[in-house]
C-alpha cells in the first residue's frame, strides 16, 4: 500500500473498532444516512463508476482495520484515482478466473465441484487481499487461502452471514434503499474474517 493511499485512508472519520456482528453489519450503511446517497455518483458518466468503485475499496480497507462506525466521507478525486487504477490492476485476475472457469466447464461434475470450491473458498479471499494491498501480486497470493481451510467453521459462518445480508438488502432493493446498502456492505464479513484470521488481528 503506497503512501498516497495511507494518507487517503487517514482522512476517514473517527470510527469504532472490534469484531463485526450481524446487527452492526445491517445498520452500518444507515448510521450516517445521508452518505448512503453517495451511490448516486455512479450516474456521473464514465468517471462516476470508477469513483464509486474506489469508494468501495476504501470502505473495505476500513473494514479490514475493524472500523464499522459509519460510511466514510466521499472524496471524489481520490475515489476516482483509486477506483481507476484498481480497475486496471484487477483485470489480470479476472482474465485468469475466466480462463479457469472455461476450462473447468469441460470437466463435467468434477469441474463443477472445483468451480464451487474456487468460487466460495479461494477467489473471495484473494479479492479481499487485493483490495487491501492494491497490487496485482496480492490478487495471486495463494498463501492467504490457507486460513480459510484451517478455520473452515469460522469461514463457513462468514459466508452464510454474507449470503443472509445479501438476501435482506436484495429484498430491500425493491424500495431502492437496499441497492446502496448492498453495494457498500458486500465485503463486510469477508473483510472481518481476513482481519482476524489472515492478519491475526482478531
Amino acid at each position: 500500500m503506497n503512501m498516497d493511499t495511507q494518507q487517503y485512508q487517514n482522512t476517514s472519520d473517527n470510527t469504532a473498532t472490534g469484531k463485526i456482528h450481524f446487527g452492526q453489519a445491517f445498520t452500518y450503511p444507515f448510521r450516517k444516512f445521508s452518505r448512503i446517497f453517495n451511490i448516486l455518483w455512479v450516474f456521473v458518466p464514465i468517471v462516476g463508476s470508477f469513483a464509486v468503485y474506489g469508494y468501495g475499496v476504501w470502505i473495505t480497507q476500513k473494514f479490514i482495520r475493524g472500523e464499522y462506525k459509519q460510511l466514510p466521507r466521499f472524496h471524489f478525486g481520490k475515489n476516482l484515482k483509486l477506483g481507476f487504477f484498481m480497475f486496471l490492476k484487477i483485470i489480470p485476475l479476472m482474465i485468469v478466473i475466466s480462463v479457469i472457469y472455461l476450462a473447468l466447464a469441460y470437466l463435467g461434475t468434477v469441474g463443477g465441484i472445483i468451480t464451487t470450491i474456487l468460487m466460495f473458498f479461494v477467489f473471495p479471499i484473494l479479492m479481499i487481499n487485493f483490495l487491501q494491498h492494491e497490487t496485482v501480486a496480492a490478487s495471486f497470493d495463494v498463501r492467504v487461502v490457507k486460513p480459510v481451510f484451517t478455520h473452515i467453521g469460522d469461514y463457513l459462518i462468514t459466508v452464510l452471514k454474507s449470503i443472509a445480508l445479501f438476501l435482506i438488502f436484495a429484498v430491500m432493493s425493491l424500495v431502492l434503499i437496499g441497492i446502496p446498502a448492498l453495494q457498500f456492505t458486500q465485503n463486510i464479513f469477508l473483510a472481518d474474517f481476513y482481519r482476524r484470521k489472515v492478519l491475526n488481528k482478531g
